[in-house]
């Protein structure tokens, strides 16, 4: 049986990352409606009741996983979100991180996905996947700094995308 959401907290040299919970719905939602932040997520930015669907989605992926969406905080200010999730076109389980704009710049997605990442390979998963549009440095930048590797390409909606992954060996799933 795995610990609940609220036992899962990630604490870095700046950050706290919290399992998602309904008390950040607000947060989330506008998150998740601004351009800047989630423009190029996989189905862009999100009205609230998709936002509220997704945070329904995201807490019971936490319940049968033991992984899933933290929240990224800085003294207690919301900056975005990382975390893991099942891509909807079978790809496997997949890191995600979108920060407010007023966030980048300080290395925080960095610091916020690799801690994700390495939560994720600490609870079993031995493969993680990330996928980034090609023309997005930012997002490449931050998967190559936390030791992610091109492992495949595709296209979507006429972008060329890359499929990034992290495998550690001698892990559970």
């Amino acid at each position: 049986m795995s610990l609940p959401p609220v036992g899962r907290v990630v604490r870095t040299a700046r950050l706290l990352l919290s399992p998602v919970q309904w008390r950040d719905m607000d947060e989330m939602a506008a998150l998740k409606g601004d351009a800047g932040a989630f423009g190029l997520m996989l189905g862009g930015v999100r009205s609230r009741v998709q936002a509220e669907a997704e945070m329904a989605d995201d807490l019971a992926f936490w319940a049968r996983r033991g992984v899933g969406i933290f929240t990224v905080r800085e003294e207690n200010r919301f900056l975005g979100m990382t975390g893991m999730h099942e891509r909807p076109d079978g790809r496997g389980l997949s890191l995600r991180f979108a920060l407010f704009p007023s966030a980048r710049g300080r290395g925080i997605a960095r610091e916020a996905a690799g801690a994700a990442l390495r939560f994720a390979h600490d609870a079993g998963e031995a493969r993680v996947i990330a996928v980034a549009r090609e023309d997005n440095f930012a997002s490449r930048t931050t998967l190559g700094g936390i030791g992610m590797t091109v492992a495949a390409r595709f296209e979507r909606d006429g972008y060329p995308m890359l499929v990034y992954e992290s495998v550690q060996e001698g892990v559970g799933r």
